[in-house]
């Protein structure tokens, strides 16, 4: 039994010993390590904290182990370490984790109480007044904390505030859609350059993009340059799998507030579900075809360039085959009675006829594109069509707004709040 190893108002403590163990130990009073640093690991696993309400702040060279370690009480963490290893450990009240350099191993950790884990920017600060040293870290280029993993972890009491995310697992996390993300927290993003498949070229819109969908893109067959392999343990999941994971880091980005930030993870649930195998192929087929025209609602240049090209296909469709001839002339034919009276005539119109010579002139151009303009806001333009130029007009009518809608919505879903 251990009680106040290190307390706080000690000075900088140097363990002589690469590895300092206390695994297993019980610590009745405050934990403290004020101030220690630890050239090597520092292992607390399955250490119990009955009543510490603050653990540092310390310095590790290696690793904080705190796997299956038990907290009894609030408490705060303040570690600069290279790694925080907190598989399986136990918060039995709220708790605060805030770390410099550190990459957190989080899964399978369990607590039941607001739990924050967060980037501290500043060195930390003694009781003193003083800033507490970090030589293992002298010239780092920063001291961001990254996470690792939260597979398994019940995330409805998670609070993560400015972590780089860039490399953290998330299948498996619980109640995900409940996650906090205050500050700036990183994701990875999708490789912006043009690659090569085989014959074609590829390109990746920029986006948020998960670890564990940069890992199974990596391993397809034919995979493109860019693309992060998976490291060593983090398992394999697909499309299936992580469909429902966008979905509930969408949720969380909208509670939040961050529309703009949701589209991303839309974007990508909706890229799995074109890609899993449950999901029928006619549904995938329209997916495609979602995704092909407006990027899923979500690229308003795609939709404005296919509604420029199909604009443009109409023009020249009806300058080639939709603009009559000439335009007709009304004719009056009747009959007058010899000895007077009433007089009849009918008023009737030629058909267009179809165009012949030069059909691409500036007048016919003009009177096209204000056919266009017009099936762009569902307006008919009243120009005399042949026959083939009404259904010219009418498709025309019928896809041109539909392209300008997505347009707009992909305008919107950008800019909400």
């Amino acid at each position: 039994m251990i009680t106040d190893c290190c307390p706080k108002s000690s000075t900088n403590a140097v363990h002589p010993h690469e590895r300092s163990q206390f695994g297993s130990a019980t610590f009745e009073g405050d934990a403290g390590f004020g101030s220690a640093t630890f050239k090597g690991d520092a292992g607390f696993a399955s250490a119990t904290f009955v009543e510490a309400d603050q653990f540092g702040p310390l310095v590790c060279g290696g690793r904080v182990v705190l796997s299956g370690a038990v907290f009894g009480g609030p408490v705060t963490l303040l570690f600069a370490a290279r790694r925080l290893e907190c598989r399986r450990t136990r918060w039995s009240a709220t708790a605060e984790i805030r770390l410099r350099y550190a990459t957190v191993d989080f899964a399978h950790a369990v607590f039941e109480y607001p739990l924050t884990i967060a980037a501290e920017p500043d060195p930390f600060v003694l009781i003193g007044g003083r800033q507490l040293l970090e030589e293992p870290f002298e010239g780092a280029p920063g001291a961001g904390v990254r996470v690792a993993s939260l597979r398994g972890v019940d995330a409805a009491h998670l609070v993560l505030a400015d972590v780089d995310l860039s490399g953290c697992l998330f299948a498996g996390t619980v109640h995900l859609d409940q996650l906090r993300l205050e500050g700036a927290c990183a994701f990875d993003t999708a490789p912006a350059a043009v690659q090569w498949r085989r014959w074609r070229p590829v390109r990746f819109t920029e986006r948020r993009v998960l670890a564990e969908e940069h890992h199974w893109r990596a391993n397809r067959a034919g995979a493109v340059r860019g693309w992060n392999m998976a490291v060593l343990g983090a398992g394999r999941v697909g499309p299936l799998q992580l469909a429902p994971v966008y979905r509930a880091l969408r949720k969380a980005f909208e509670d939040g507030k961050h529309e703009p930030g949701a589209a991303d993870f839309y974007y990508g649930e909706m890229e799995m579900r074109c890609h899993a195998d449950d999901i029928p192929r006619s549904e995938r087929g329209l997916l495609g075809a979602y995704w092909a025209l407006s990027g899923y609602g979500l690229r308003a240049s795609r939709a404005l360039a296919w509604l420029g090209a199909a604009m443009l296909l109409t023009i020249v469709l009806l300058m080639a085959f939709g603009l009559a001839q000439d335009i007709p002339k009304q004719t009056a034919t009747g009959t007058v009675p010899a000895g007077g009276g009433k007089v009849t005539f009918e008023i009737d119109k030629d058909d267009p006829r179809n165009p012949t010579g030069n059909r691409f002139t500036g007048k016919r151009f003009e009177k096209a594109l204000n056919v266009t303009l017009n099936s762009v806001v569902f307006r008919s333009s009243g120009q005399d069509l042949t026959t083939v130029g009404a259904y010219i007009e009418m498709a025309s009518r019928l896809t041109e707004p539909v392209l300008l809608g997505l347009a707009v919505l992909a305008v919107r879903n950008r800019v909400k709040r």
